[in-house]
């Protein structure tokens, strides 16, 4: 329901679009989808939107910069029902999902950072390359490295003649990547990803350049989410303004 406003400047279709950087179909659209509450309608039928519609956009396309298009239209949908306690709740679960990629962007730089020992050199027990010493190494058991194996984790080749496994210097990074990463916490599925990446990028070098441009869209996103909280708060502010006055 379309909140009655008096004495208020109309605006036409157009004009929240040219103020937005929208086309007015844009801005019929986004009221059709209930991101925009209803406007009302001049006595000819045509949209006339008013400063609560234009805080209305604006909420939306901050909060589309750090949430996406689909949660921000949900939480602008929530608020025009009177559901803010569901908006709030979507905005809350955004910022989970963006604190739990912070937490493993950390991981993997922690455990990149572990993977070169401090003294220079060949590291301990894996000189052989075999399943028994790395495992020794790490403080695992074979098991756990053939468990990798089957999950993805890691390729070790086979040894002609033995038919043993035989890890060689990317095999032995990527098992103490994956080592410290579980360590962290994080199933394997997401751990085969990281050293999916870690294999396409050619080694660890190049991924700490993907990790910088990770750590960037991070930052960017938790400002957006700021910016957008601020842009919703106002909408809150002026709708509860409107419904006060109109009681």
């Amino acid at each position: 329901m379309a909140v009655k406003l008096q004495n208020e400047e109309r605006l036409r279709p157009v004009d929240l679009a040219r103020a937005h950087g929208l086309s007015a179909q844009a801005v019929r659209n986004y009221e059709a989808a209930g991101i925009l509450p209803a406007a009302a309608r001049t006595a000819s039928g045509y949209r006339a939107y008013t400063a609560l519609h234009a805080r209305a956009l604006d909420a939306f396309l901050a909060l589309v910069a750090g949430h996406g298009h689909g949660t921000a239209a949900a939480v602008l949908r929530a608020v025009n029902e009177g559901a803010v306690d569901e908006a709030l709740q979507l905005i809350d679960e955004s910022h989970a999902q963006l604190l739990d990629d912070r937490r493993t962007l950390q991981a993997v730089e922690e455990a990149l950072r572990d993977l070169v020992p401090e003294d220079a050199g060949e590291a301990p027990g894996t000189a052989d390359g075999f399943i028994g010493a790395l495992a020794r190494e790490l403080g695992i058991r074979p098991a756990t490295l053939r468990k990798w194996e089957r999950a993805g984790l890691v390729r070790p080749r086979r040894d002609p003649v033995t038919g043993y496994r035989r890890y060689d210097e990317a095999d032995i990074r990527d098992v103490r990547l994956a080592h410290q990463l579980r360590r962290g916490g994080y199933p394997l599925e997401q751990i085969a990803s990281v050293l999916a990446q870690v294999r396409s990028a050619g080694g660890v070098e190049p991924l700490e350049a993907a990790l910088g441009e990770w750590r960037d869209r991070v930052s960017v996103r938790g400002r957006a989410m700021v910016a957008g909280a601020a842009e919703l708060e106002a909408y809150l502010r002026i709708r509860e303004r409107m419904e006060k006055a109109t009681a």
